[in-house]
């Protein structure tokens, strides 16, 4: 192979590998229900069809299940997201992906913990890859 094409496919791979991208935040803080946010706060039913604006968010359909990992305090005047991954069988492909969505197009159905930690968001929070 000659040195071109090795300089061309490294690049090719550097490319490939720095496509993160840091987003705006949507709230400063939130809550979750420990220092990580890795315990599951809440179980909630999509009351409707939400389609993901950009990499931070989920998309959900309606009547699919989700697990609320936190919820965004909002300021005023902003919307209220909550941060979940999707549980269902039917949507394999989506499960274990975490992002946000309006906290208005889902029912909550079970609360597994009344015990919550408020706390500030990070860049990370918002961080695509």
């Amino acid at each position: 192979m000659s040195y071109p094409l090795v300089i061309l496919f490294c690049v090719g791979l550097l490319h490939q590998t720095t496509r993160a991208v840091l987003m705006d935040k949507l709230a400063d803080q939130k809550i979750c229900g420990d220092a990580e946010c890795s315990y599951v706060l809440s179980m909630a039913t999509a009351l409707d069809d939400f389609i993901a604006p950009d990499c931070r968010f989920i998309s959900l359909k309606k009547g699919q299940m989700v697990y609320v990992y936190s919820k965004l305090i909002a300021a005023e005047g902003a919307g209220v997201f909550w941060s979940g991954s999707i549980y269902s069988e039917r949507y394999v492909d989506q499960m274990g992906i975490i992002g946000y969505f309006p906290a208005t197009v889902v029912k909550e159905t079970q609360k597994f913990t009344e015990n919550t930690v408020k706390m500030q968001t990070t860049d990370m929070d918002f961080y695509c890859d």
